[in-house]
C-alpha cells in the first residue's frame, strides 16, 4: 500500500479486479500470482518494449518530415528569374 502510494480502499478495490481476472488468487499465506497472472505480465511487458520503440521511431519519422517540408519551403530573398522565350 505504501510503496505503491495507495489507500487502502484503492487497494481493495485492484486487488478485487485482480481476483476477478484471474491474474491473482488467495491463499493461506495471502496473494500469488496466477498462470494467467503471469501470462499477462509476459506479453505486457513485450508490448510496452515495442510500444515504446514504435513510439520513438515515430516521433523520428515526424521530425524527418518536418526537416523535409521545410526544405520545400521557398527561400528568401530569392527572387525567381523568368527564363521563357530566351534565345540564343
Amino acid at each position: 500500500m505504501g510503496v505503491a502510494n495507495l489507500s487502502y480502499r484503492l487497494l481493495e478495490k485492484y486487488l478485487g479486479r485482480t481476483v476477478q481476472t484471474g491474474f491473482l488468487r488467495l491463499n493461506d499465506e495471502g496473494y500469488e500470482v496466477t498462470e494467467k497472472g503471469q501470462d499477462f505480465l509476459e506479453k505486457y511487458n513485450d508490448f510496452s518494449s515495442r510500444y515504446s520503440k514504435l513510439e520513438s521511431e515515430l516521433q523520428s519519422a515526424m521530425f524527418e518530415r518536418e526537416v523535409l517540408k521545410r526544405m520545400c519551403q521557398p527561400l528568401e530573398n530569392c527572387k525567381l528569374r523568368a527564363v521563357v522565350g530566351r534565345k540564343r
